[in-house]
């Protein structure tokens, strides 16, 4: 979006009145006169899952502890048509990730589905995470204000028309200070202004392709959200929710509410008291609960589960004189999307007619495994999944010079089962690497390979410390220790059987994401020279179509001291 163009389209938010109205039950309890009940409705890291979510992500843990089916499109929106009904005003909010390593049925059509599913949910407004950001600004821009995809064309339908819904990025600005997305949106309900602010981890470019935010700066998101609360407040909105693409909770698993230090405390008790509901976005997590803000006021922060499966709720009361959202009165819930109940019938056929029109390419036999073949990590971190796809880009890359390869076990999202007659189908292959990353083979020296597996072990945003263990070839082979000082963990380095040497200058395979220095390797970024390779995908396909069906690698590639 262009500098002058979204400070014209937030301040013209200003003006916008959204209110919208069901009938129904209202919320519980009898409320005074003069208040006004809003119900808030939100979800969040959908990734473009429009029928149910497969295997790991097909079932949730219901408040009685019984596993359950969950998610679709049809379903979800089900549960939003009941839960407005239940309420006299409602509001829909969409947390971040709502497209971006999607399916096959909507990646295969640029997202361009589940735009307008969302259009069709009437969300309110949509908070952008990072990999709304995996194409490029443009491309964003391109969903939000509509036409062809530049390459491609109107693949989904003749044409395209944009998001009905504003995209929200607070701490978002392009190299030039100028906004990159609205900061806030307003919305009335009776009368009431009720103002969203979107935000994004300051770290976010940490897990994004260098390539698609070279002209993108992600500010600090607790200064963003204060900054932009002080705004609304001066425009005469009291009632102010915060919608965070990040996990704010750091629950130990006997309490998921726990908050001992770091990030996650920082965020949760530091954003200003102007706000009066948190809502946050990432992971499976799920979790409800009550902060006190800098003025010492209890604050209630929401999450439900990722892929369309949970949706949650917020009813809160407003009171109309002061405009203000009376805490003490927010009642607050997860609901599971099941499948026990009727799935919206629009919704259905829509999603009917996408895996239909997505069918044929999905259904592709593209190779043959002998077993299961997943991310499940051994000791090591290492997995038979990863394993097998740094020795398919390998494969790929050995004709262009390529020694070794390395891929990042956050690439890869679902694992290879093995069913009757062990076929793997090019949707089964596209769910595993869903990105569309490119290989680039990277000229490294010995000491500076070293230096990349050393960074492996890092600190997340909240202060903890993190391991991402980086996928080896079946050449590359070394000792890691844990209980060594950072900066010492990797030894005994040997590539095809040698040992690594210092000085030699060695070519290593890596997607764009690593090569760029997403997830903390930074140390790639510094190779001498780099060498287009292409697609990750179509190196694991091929390397799957050998005439000998595929079986687990083994997990023996790294030692663990």
């Amino acid at each position: 979006m262009g500098g002058y163009a979204a400070l014209r389209r937030a301040l013209s938010a200003i003006a916008t009145v959204a209110v919208v109205a069901a009938t129904g039950i209202g919320q519980a309890g009898a409320l005074p006169p003069d208040t006004v009940p809003l119900r808030l409705i939100t979800f969040g890291d959908l990734h473009g899952n429009l029928l149910p979510p497969q295997e790991p992500r097909s079932e949730v843990v219901r408040s009685d502890g019984q596993s359950v089916p969950a998610g679709g499109a049809a379903y979800l929106a089900a549960y939003v048509e009941q839960l407005r009904g239940q309420a006299d005003d409602s509001l829909l909010y969409a947390v971040g990730d709502s497209w971006g390593s999607s399916p096959i049925e909507s990646a295969m059509f640029h997202d361009e589905p589940t735009i307008e599913f969302l259009g069709d949910l009437d969300v309110t407004a949509a908070a952008l995470g990072n990999h709304e950001f995996d194409n490029g600004l443009e491309e964003l821009q391109r969903l939000r204000d509509g036409g062809c995809h530049p390459e491609h064309g109107c693949r989904f339908t003749e044409s395209f028309e944009g998001a009905k819904f504003p995209f929200l990025g607070a701490n978002v600005t392009t190299t030039d200070g100028a906004p990159a997305a609205l900061p806030f949106d307003i919305s009335y309900v009776d009368g009431i202004p009720v103002g969203a602010i979107g935000v994004l981890p300051h770290n976010t470019p940490e897990y994004i392709r260098s390539d698609a935010i070279e002209d993108l700066h992600f500010g600090d998101e607790i200064e963003a959200a204060n900054r932009t609360a002080d705004a609304l407040d001066a425009l005469g909105v009291r009632s102010i929710i915060l919608l965070y693409k990040g996990d704010i909770a750091a629950g130990n698993g006997t309490d998921p509410c726990s908050l001992d230090s770091g990030r996650a405390k920082e965020v949760t008790t530091t954003v200003s008291p102007l706000v009066d509901l948190v809502i946050t976005s990432d992971g499976d997590g799920q979790f409800n609960c009550s902060y006190p803000d800098p003025a010492g006021r209890q604050r209630t922060v929401l999450q439900g589960a990722s892929h369309g499966r949970i949706l949650s709720v917020a009813d809160i009361t407003i009171d109309r004189a002061t405009r203000d959202v009376v805490r003490d009165r927010t009642v607050a819930f997860n609901q599971v999307i099941t499948h026990d109940i009727t799935p919206d019938p629009h919704t259905e056929k829509f999603v009917a007619q996408l895996a239909d029109r997505s069918s044929h390419t999905a259904a592709q036999v593209v190779g043959r495994i002998a077993a299961d073949i997943t991310r499940i990590p051994a000791a090591s971190g290492e997995s038979a999944l990863g394993n097998l796809v740094a020795d398919a880009q390998l494969a790929a890359t050995e004709p262009l010079g390529a020694q070794v390869a390395l891929t990042n076990p956050g690439g890869l999202r679902g694992d290879l089962h093995f069913d009757e007659g062990g076929a793997v189908t090019y949707g089964e292959a596209y769910g595993v690497q869903p990105f569309g990353n490119l290989l680039q083979i990277l000229e490294l020296t010995g000491a500076q390979l070293h230096a990349a597996l050393e960074q492996q072990f890092q600190t997340d945003i909240s202060g903890a410390d993190l391991e991402r263990i980086l996928a080896p070839s079946h050449n590359l082979n070394y000792t890691l220790d844990r209980l060594a000082p950072v900066g010492h963990r990797i030894r005994d380095i040997t590539l095809s059987g040698a040992p690594l040497d210092p000085e030699t200058t060695y070519s290593v395979a890596v997607n764009d994401y690593l090569a760029g220095g997403s997830d903390g390797f930074t140390v790639f970024t510094e190779a001498r020279s780099r060498v287009g390779a292409g697609e990750e995908l179509a190196a694991l396909t091929t390397f799957l179509s050998r005439p000998t069906p595929t079986r687990p690698p083994a997990t023996d590639r790294i030692r663990v001291h």
